[in-house]
């Protein structure tokens, strides 16, 4: 694989505050990756640490190829960057707007028009800004970050003020985009969204990188349990544990549904008896633990002392 970031041992202090500690990991071409945490944690710092905009204090980073904080970092122009708090200036309409962030990417100007179509703002693009809401001002952020087809995307908060259409137009542009081989690291608190769309996910927590993996892989870690949820006939609800056996802890909560808390060895039985010759199941629905509940695993891990 190509490697678009490499970061390694990086320490960042501000003063006597430690923003992150020792943080190792790469990001290659073609990944798509969420970096969540509480506010806090460090993940800003790290997107501004990867943007050239602070240097470390220790350690090593490099984006495409360069140090990010040198001073003559031709990589900028190939690097796009959504914050989480998007400002631009309010008299300018969208179209100047874009217009002026296309010239700093020596960008020709048609192609900055283009994507205020693509990110539904043709509409309103001889608007001053300061007349735009929140969600207006945040596809306008995702535009001028779209300048250039980077190679690397880093989307703080990108959704905040989206509504559901508008955030799965903009899921598409990014998956768009990755498909042609760009790395997008995306932070945010949704993380229900990201459980979707990340292939991978680094879970920071104050300024420590506590997991890094596939879903698939945190969840092989956790061992936490899936939930299973049967649907189960009127016949079979007296002697639930008869024919269910013992596949460990299980309750009954609404009506005629049971859900069983199976541990990763317990998945496989649980689904055998569920669906046996005779078993009074007549649908279920299999939950494996969801980003929301990895997320507070590790963290707890993190905290709890060994």
């Amino acid at each position: 694989m190509t490697r678009t970031v490499e970061i390694d041992g990086v320490v960042k202090r501000f003063g006597k505050v430690e923003a992150v500690r020792d943080v190792s990991f790469a990001l290659d071409a073609g990944e798509t990756v969420a970096l969540v945490g509480h506010n806090g944690a460090g993940k800003t710092t790290l997107m501004k640490l990867m943007l050239g905009l602070i240097r470390p204090s220790a350690g090593r980073i490099a984006v495409l190829g360069e140090d990010p904080a040198a001073g003559e970092f031709s990589a900028r122009r190939r690097v796009g960057y959504l914050p989480e708090n998007v400002s631009f200036n309010g008299a300018l309409t969208g179209r100047e707007t874009l217009a002026f962030y296309a010239r700093l990417k020596r960008e020709p100007q048609k192609r900055a028009i283009a994507l205020l179509e693509r990110v539904g703002l043709t509409h309103a693009a001889d608007r001053r800004v300061g007349t735009y809401s929140k969600g207006m001002r945040q596809r306008l952020g995702l535009a001028q970050a779209l300048l250039g087809e980077p190679q690397l995307l880093l989307l703080d908060e990108p959704t905040t003020g989206l509504d559901p259409a508008l955030r799965q137009g903009f899921y598409e542009i990014v998956e768009e985009l990755r498909g042609r081989g760009a790395t997008v690291l995306l932070s945010s608190h949704a993380l229900t969204e990201l459980e979707e769309r990340a292939g991978r996910v680094v879970i920071m927590n104050q300024g420590i990188k506590v997991a890094d993996g596939t879903l698939d892989e945190l969840r092989r870690i956790a061992r936490l349990p899936t939930r299973i949820r049967l649907k189960v006939a009127e016949a079979g609800l007296a002697d639930v544990a008869g024919w269910l056996g013992p596949v460990g802890g299980w309750r009954r909560i609404d009506g005629h549904v049971v859900e069983v808390q199976a541990a990763p060895e317990q998945k496989i039985e649980v689904l055998r008896r569920a669906t046996g010759a005779g078993a009074p199941v007549e649908d279920l629905d299999v939950m494996p633990p969801t980003l929301d509940e990895l997320y507070a695993h590790f963290l707890l891990s993190q905290e709890t002392p060994r």
